[in-house]
C-alpha cells in the first residue's frame, strides 16, 4: 500500500500548464501562492462567518504580504499570532489588533510588551492559569498594562469524563472555574481582562468526510455534531458567566472548518481562520465547504530509474502532528503520481510513481501540496505569488525576513 494517495481535489492539466508558464524562468524548488485561489477562499471564509468579522491565523500564512492583502478585505479583522516575539514583530510592523492563541514564557518578550504603550496597546496574551499571570508580573520591566484573554477548553468529555474528544489546550472547563479565574484577574494590577477565547481543534481541525472510509465518516459527523451542541451551550454559560465580572471586548471561536457552525452562535463575537486561505491537503475532507488549493511546491524531476519512476529533488516536508500517512505531502501536478511506499518523501530525493511518470523530462516541475498550511513557509524563504500564467510578485516568507519564531 502506498504511503500517500493523491488527495480528491485534483488540478487540471490547464493548471499545470500555467504554473509551469508562471515559473519557466524559475528554478525548483520553489513555493507558489495562486492570488486568485487564495481570494476565491478568502471570500469563502467571509461568506461562512455571516457577517462576524474573521481572525486571521497567522501560523497558517506566515508571510506578512499575505497577511496584510487578506486583512485589507473587508471581512477580515485582526490576527491570532502563534508567539509572543511574532505578536510583538506583527504590532512593530503595523498591526494593530493581535491576539496571542497560547500562553507565553518568554520573559523578554512580557518586558518589551509592558515597556511600549503601542505595543501594549496592540497585542492581547492568553492564560489559562494564574500561574501565567504570576509569570507576567515578574518579567514586568515596565508600567504599560498588559491586555489578557482567557481560554476555555472546547473538549467533548463522555463517560464522566474517561473519553476525552479535543485537543489537550486549555485546563479551564467550567464557566464558574473561568468566572473566577476572570475575577483573579481582575484583582491583578497591571492586566485587564478584555476577551475570551474557545478553540474547537476536534470539529474545525478535523475533516468529516475521509476518503474512502464512510463508516469513520459517519462517526466524525455523529460526534462533531454532538461536539458543537455541547459547546454551544456550555461557551455561551461560560461568556455569561465571565461578563457577569468583566465587559468583554471580544469571544473568539471557531477555526476553518467550523467558520459557519461558530458564528452562528449569539455568544461567539468573532472566528479565526487561517489554513482556509492555502487549502493544504488536510482540509480536502470535509462536507461544510470546498476550498481551492492555493498554496503549492514544485521540484525538479533529476532521474527516471525506469519504466513508470521518476525521482525529485528533496520533498521531505513531513507536517506536524501524530506522524502518518496524512502528514506527508502528496504530488498535485500532474495527476496519477504516488509516493513510493518504501522510501515517501525524502530528504534529498523523492522517487514517484505512476504512468504519467513516463511523460515528464529531466528538468520537468512537479506540484505537490503540503499536509498543513503555513509550515510550507518554513521550507522556503520566498513566495511567488501567480494571477493567471503570470509571477506578478515574490513576496518573503517569515524564514525569508529571518524570521523562525518556532
Amino acid at each position: 500500500m502506498p504511503l500517500a494517495t493523491a488527495p480528491r481535489v485534483t488540478g487540471s492539466t490547464a493548471d499545470r500548464a500555467r504554473y509551469d508558464r508562471a515559473t519557466g524562468g524559475l528554478t525548483a524548488p520553489l513555493a507558489v501562492v495562486d492570488l486568485r485561489a487564495f481570494d476565491a477562499n478568502a471570500a469563502d471564509l467571509v461568506r461562512r462567518a455571516r457577517g462576524k468579522p474573521v481572525r486571521v491565523a497567522s501560523k497558517s500564512v506566515r508571510c506578512r504580504a499575505l497577511l496584510e492583502r487578506v486583512l485589507a478585505r473587508d471581512g477580515f479583522a485582526g490576527v491570532l499570532a502563534f508567539t509572543l516575539a511574532e505578536a510583538l514583530w506583527l504590532a512593530r510592523s503595523g498591526v494593530d489588533d493581535v491576539l496571542l492563541a497560547y500562553p507565553s514564557a518568554d520573559r523578554a518578550g512580557f518586558a518589551e510588551l509592558t515597556s511600549d504603550a503601542r505595543l501594549a496597546r496592540a497585542v492581547t496574551v492568553m492564560i489559562d492559569d494564574p500561574a501565567q499571570l504570576a509569570l507576567v508580573e515578574a518579567a514586568r520591566a515596565g508600567r504599560e498594562e498588559v491586555r489578557v484573554c482567557l481560554e476555555l477548553d472546547t473538549s467533548l468529555q463522555l463517560l464522566g469524563g474517561r473519553v476525552r474528544l479535543g485537543a489537550l489546550r486549555s485546563p479551564v472547563r467550567d464557566p464558574e472555574r473561568l468566572a473566577e479565574l476572570a475575577r483573579s484577574v481582575g484583582r491583578r494590577p497591571g492586566v485587564r481582562l478584555v476577551g475570551l477565547m474557545a478553540y474547537e481543534a476536534h470539529v474545525a481541525g478535523v475533516g468529516d468526510a475521509p476518503a474512502g472510509h464512510p463508516v469513520r465518516a459517519r462517526a466524525v459527523r455523529l460526534v462533531q455534531a454532538a461536539a458543537r451542541r455541547e459547546l454551544a451551550v456550555r461557551r455561551a454559560e461560560a461568556v455569561a458567566a465571565v461578563r457577569a465580572v468583566v465587559d468583554l471586548e471580544f469571544v473568539n471561536g471557531g477555526g476553518t472548518g467550523s467558520v459557519q457552525h461558530t458564528a452562528a452562535e449569539a455568544a461567539v463575537t468573532e472566528v479565526a481562520a487561517g489554513s482556509g486561505l492555502f487549502v493544504p491537503r488536510l482540509f480536502d475532507d470535509y462536507t461544510s465547504f470546498h476550498g481551492r488549493p492555493a498554496a503549492l511546491f514544485a521540484l525538479p524531476v533529476v532521474r527516471r530509474p525506469g519504466v513508470g519512476v521518476v525521482t525529485v529533488l528533496g520533498g521531505g516536508y513531513p507536517a506536524s502532528g501524530a506522524p502518518g500517512r496524512d502528514r506527508l505531502p502528496v504530488p498535485h501536478l500532474p495527476a496519477g503520481l504516488r509516493l513510493a511506499p518504501q522510501e515517501g518523501a525524502g530528504e534529498v530525493q523523492t522517487p514517484l510513481l505512476g504512468q504519467a511518470a513516463d511523460d515528464l523530462l529531466i528538468g520537468d516541475k512537479v506540484w505537490f501540496r503540503h499536509a498543513k498550511a503555513g509550515e510550507l513557509c518554513e521550507r522556503f524563504a520566498v513566495l511567488h505569488l501567480v494571477d493567471g500564467d503570470r509571477v506578478t510578485e515574490t513576496v518573503p516568507t517569515y524564514r525569508g525576513e529571518g524570521r523562525t519564531f518556532l
